[in-house]
């Protein structure tokens, strides 16, 4: 038997410090920061101090005693400015947060570190005018308001609408109202936007802790801090420079000549609607993104896989009977149903805190589905790529079948593709892509390159050859004519009225996912940009990046644009990117190509009447091939490191949706996704621990290491590195057991028990990670605590939460520190509780064998 480690008592500490102890061995700089200046007037009224006698200052101390009690004077106020021991821009920090009674002087010294505040009172006096000298933190009574206002809704609408509960009370105990009624309409509104009144003086009330910072640190407009923060517009158009407006504007033009034509492409011949409602998406999206979003940088618009999805809900509308193949207007309604929902979805996402569900879509699952995407684009792209559109609905309508049966329609009547269309189509593609390719490798070293614009070049040739050479006379499709379906250039329908609840039964699936991944992508380009505070010094500043601000603003976006029938629009990294390259620092890019885009659908749509059809499917294949190009890599990757489940979950996605469809492929790939999330939230991470020979206090995990740690006989010490809820909780009992019976996890619960009974007549819980706990948590522990107690083991545990915290009082709420044996069956460590179970054990065997204890 391993003998516990001896008793040591622990190393006594002296209640004072000698000079030695509290004099650092390198001198401190902060006595050059507070000492008196080199200027004669400092040199006057700074006297070189006394050293040679007893009363002379000491290194903790560089005053005298009668200059101490100067100073002790001037804390009290009674001292004047003009005192020679004290100028007038010194500050008194010697008896700051001292401890000392009045009169005497404390053992701080004047010259050492000062410690953080602990009340309002006094950080207020201390801090008033120098709010860098806080240390900040947690206001003590926070925690009191936590099931009020501030703790359902938040600190932004507790505060600013039902602020600290209207009643304060004064340093002198007299109460008084926030907003007194006899004041004016124009008092009370200042009152309201935190412009008045000063919060110094209130104590006695609770209040949140942001309200408590922003008021000890002389933060006057508490409720404009909170709009100025949810309407990032108000803080940048305070910073925005003349100086921005040519980047903004060369980054706004570039953009427009790519994505313009780029959003008719997708409104065509991915949506199927018109294709004006394509540039909806750049005349409404962008704009309240430049008002509510927090990544400067970031351009919002419309991508290729929501514009599919859109397109699939179109389909099966078709399919069902609810419209017809040529009714564009129609098909322009559930655009517009589909994109209220699916900002309808985000939005509420955003005012729920949901922020974190970017991260509930694994990377395999991501990377198999965009990767199926593009390649469902690239099939799809093929039949107008090859002017197959009307063979294709004269044989079945194949447009609305899976992928593999396009592949197999495309196989079979490639003998009857136009030659002046496949010319046109994989001309411009090549083009564009040598264009692409050449870009990627030149702006290393000629960054200008950025701004040639390479596809709205190919699209404006390609109308002008058109109508040059009458190619629409010779078979080639054109756009035509580019009009809204009611006639108004902006025509406004409500999306959720009653007439189209038979769409929101088809779309609300397909406009969660919209939802999902729109904000997915949006995370990464604006993790990628960044907010205005990792911004050069000619950028804006301050800016921080929010994803629940993200969710409300991309929400709010994408419901105006539903109201417009606009296609879904979220941030899109490649488009972003080009805004920053261009010359784009600011969200007036977004607005200025919003404005571009109302003067291109105002002005220019007549020219878009000869734009071959052709050129937009092939803008639109290199976007797809832009989604496959990645996927070799990931897969390499995965290879590289042997990650064969994430492989085969990407393989399982990509291939559903090729051969079945694009909702079969979704559906698979959430809820394997899901069920990871689940299995890996709900699976117990309990250690059983051993002790490291030669070690007296190191104890390590045994399963990690087996071989370097050795077991202590008659205790099973077992670590819960987890807060405990009702997640992890309901296979704890099967851990433990496996522990008991194993000493491992890893074995088969079908081999017969290889642990002896005798080593686990002490159980040691180390819950120093349940930093939290739960009811069911609880309850379980509860459980488990009474089985070996009723098997007459001697349960401890160790390095717990200090007294006071939730977890604490769960534990003396429960009854389990009632049922463990009190308060002395919770220790500091492992080693106290191994000392505690053996000392327990020999006073057990001496109560049993009272003859064995003779002298």
């Amino acid at each position: 038997m391993v003998s516990p480690p001896p008793i040591r008592p622990p190393a006594s500490r002296s209640t004072s410090f000698s000079h030695s102890q509290h004099q650092p061995s390198t001198p401190s700089r902060l006595n050059q920061s507070h000492a008196p200046g080199s200027s004669p007037h400092d040199q006057v009224h700074s006297p070189p101090l006394d050293r040679s006698t007893e009363d002379s200052a000491s290194p903790l101390n560089p005053f005298n005693s009668d200059q101490r009690a100067n100073l002790a004077e001037s804390s009290n106020g009674t001292t004047p400015n003009t005192s020679p021991l004290r100028p007038r821009h010194w500050r008194n920090y010697s008896t700051y947060n001292c401890t000392q009674p009045e009169g005497h002087s404390c053992e701080h010294g004047h010259w050492s570190p000062k410690i953080r505040p602990t009340s309002p009172s006094s950080a207020s006096s201390i801090l008033e005018g120098e709010p860098n000298r806080s240390f900040g933190g947690r206001y003590a009574r926070a925690q009191s308001i936590q099931g009020g206002p501030n703790g359902f809704l938040g600190d932004a609408i507790g505060d600013t609408v039902f602020g600290d509960g209207r009643i304060f009370t004064q340093s002198n105990g007299d109460s008084r109202d926030e907003n007194p009624k006899d004041g004016s309409w124009s008092k009370s509104w200042s009152r309201w936007w935190g412009v008045e009144g000063d919060d110094k003086n209130r104590t006695g009330q609770p209040m949140s802790t942001t309200r408590w910072l922003a008021s000890t640190h002389g933060v006057k407009n508490k409720r404009r801090m909170y709009l100025v923060y949810y309407f990032p517009f108000l803080q940048w158009i305070t910073q925005y420079r003349w100086s921005f407006f040519k980047g903004d504007l060369v980054a706004a033009l570039t953009m427009a000549s790519f994505y313009i034509p780029m959003s008719l492409s997708y409104a065509a011949n991915l949506g199927h609607i018109p294709p004006i409602n394509g540039l909806y998406s750049f005349v409404f999206n962008p704009f309240i993104y430049a008002l509510l979003g927090s990544c400067p940088q970031m351009v919002v618009g419309p991508e290729a896989a929501g514009s599919l999805l859109l397109g699939g809900v179109v389909k099966t509308s078709i399919s069902s009977g609810n419209s017809f193949d040529d009714d564009g207007a129609m098909h322009a309604r559930i655009a517009g149903v589909v994109t209220g929902m699916a900002g309808a979805v985000i939005f509420v996402a955003g005012l729920t805190r949901l922020g974190f569900l970017d991260s509930v879509l694994s990377r395999q699952f991501l990377r198999g589905f965009i990767s199926a995407i593009g390649f469902v684009i690239l099939v799809d792209q093929l039949v107008p790529e090859m002017g197959l559109v009307h063979l294709a609905k004269h044989n079945g309508d194949v447009s609305h079948r899976s992928s593999m049966d396009k592949i197999v329609f495309l196989i079979q009547n490639a003998k009857h593709a136009h030659g002046l269309t496949c010319a046109v189509a994989f001309g411009s593609f090549v083009v564009i892509m040598v264009c692409r390719e050449l870009k990627r490798r030149l702006q290393p070293r000629f960054p200008s390159v950025a701004y040639v614009p390479d596809r709205f070049t190919v699209v404006v040739l390609s109308a002008v050859f058109t109508w040059l050479f009458n190619w629409h006379q010779k078979g080639l499709e054109i756009l035509g004519d580019v009009r809204s379906s009611s006639g108004s250039p902006f025509p406004f329908r409500f999306p959720f009225i009653p007439s189209h609840m038979r769409h929101v039964r088809e779309a609300m699936s397909t406009s969660f996912l919209i939802a999902l991944l729109g904000f997915f992508e949006s995370s990464v380009a604006a993790k990628s940009l960044g907010g205005g505070e990792s911004k050069h010094a000619d950028g804006l500043q301050g800016m921080s990046l929010s994803a629940n601000r993200e969710l409300v603003a991309l929400g709010v976006a994408n419901m105006i644009g539903g109201c417009f029938m606009a296609l879904p629009a979220f941030g899109g990294y490649g488009r972003s990117k080009v805004n920053s390259a261009t010359g784009g620092k600011t969200p007036m890019s977004s607005i200025l190509l919003s404005l571009i885009t109302i003067i291109c659908i105002l002005f220019l749509l007549p020219y878009f009447y000869y734009l071959p059809k052709a050129v937009l499917s092939s803008m639109i294949s290199v976007v797809a091939y832009s989604l496959i190009e990645e996927a070799p890599h990931d897969i390499a990757f995965f290879i590289h490191i042997r990650a064969y489940p994430e492989l085969i979950l990407m393989s399982l996605i990509f291939l559903a949706t090729i051969f079945y469809s694009l909702p079969l492929g979704i559906a698979l790939g959430i809820g394997l996704s899901l069920l990871s999330v689940i299995r890996h939230a709900t699976k117990p991470r309990i250690q059983i621990l051993g002790k490291v020979p030669g070690q007296e206090t190191q104890f390590e995990n045994a399963e990690s290491d087996p071989e370097r740690v050795e077991f202590v006989e008659g205790c099973l010490i077992v670590k819960i590195p987890e807060p405990l809820t009702f997640a992890n909780t309901g296979d704890l009992k099967n851990r433990l057991r496996r522990l008991e019976l194993y000493g491992t996890t890893a074995a088969h619960p079908a081999l017969p028990r290889v642990r002896a009974p005798e080593h686990n007549s002490n159980i040691i819980f180390d819950i120093h990670g349940v930093t939290s706990l739960d009811g069911s948590g609880a309850m379980v522990l509860t459980e488990i605590v009474d089985n070996y107690v009723a098997r007459g083991a001697r349960v401890f545990f160790c390095r717990c939460p200090k007294e006071g915290t939730r977890v604490w009082r769960l534990f003396e709420e429960s009854g389990i520190m009632e049922r463990c044996g009190g308060r002395k069956h919770f220790l500091k460590s492992v080693e106290e509780a191994l000392r505690a179970a053996e000392m327990e054990r020999m006073s057990d065997f001496f109560e049993r064998n009272p003859g064995e204890g003779g002298a």
